[in-house]
């Protein structure tokens, strides 16, 4: 007998007096969590995702459709980038006025050749206010989990108002469980034993996030 065998022999043992639960499973698991801490205007909602991303050092941007390219033209250049990933369901418009060579998002690309791209650029899924985090859920806008993993430069825009939501329950409403979802609080960084901060190490060193609408 495997040592596996026996655990889950014990697990079985000791389950054998349980009465099973015969409700579906969305009766069975309680859903009366708080969903928000306190009602807010989208206003509101908005301008607190604003300031928490600002807290996690991301940097915020707003534009409206008509400027949206320019800007984008202008953090590439200030970037100094060269090469920028862009996924395949990207709005057009959105690079129309950018310079940079852009690399598309494909299966073959080594995560060598991508780590030689300067930026990338995505939308999203949703972003949470309360904790100012953005979910990517991979979808065409947003291209493959690791073109926003290897980059050291990625400019995510957030739809405002439609794709922005005050809390983590509100935000999981909208999001597919089966989808690879990343979930993002700012440029990546981490600490050591004396809380020396490193940035970059497991994704983009700098977050630029345009809040468009």
């Amino acid at each position: 007998m495997s040592s596996r065998d026996r655990v889950l022999g014990r697990v079985g043992r000791a389950l054998a007096d349980v009465t099973p639960d015969e409700r579906p499973y969305e009766e069975a698991v309680g859903r009366d969590y708080l969903r928000e801490h306190g009602h807010r205007t989208t206003e509101q909602t908005v301008e607190l995702l604003a300031e928490n991303l600002a807290d996690y050092r991301a940097i915020v941007h707003r534009s409206d459709a008509e400027e949206m390219p320019y800007l984008v033209m202008r953090l590439l250049a200030a970037h100094g980038s060269r090469e920028v990933l862009v996924p395949p369901g990207l709005p057009p418009e959105w690079m129309s006025a950018a310079d940079p060579v852009r690399i598309h998002d494909r299966a073959v690309s080594t995560p060598q050749r991508l780590d030689q791209v300067d930026s990338v650029v995505t939308g999203c899924a949703v972003a949470i206010a309360e904790t100012g985090t953005i979910v990517l859920d991979g979808s065409p806008d947003q291209g493959r989990r690791r073109i926003s993993l290897i980059p050291d430069h990625h400019i995510c825009v957030v739809r405002v108002p439609d794709q922005v939501v005050s809390s983590v329950p509100q935000a999981l409403e909208r999001l597919d469980p089966a989808r690879p979802l990343t979930w993002i609080s700012g440029p990546s960084a981490t600490s050591d034993i004396e809380l020396d901060r490193v940035e970059g190490v497991h994704g983009p060193r700098k977050l630029e996030v345009i809040l468009l609408g």
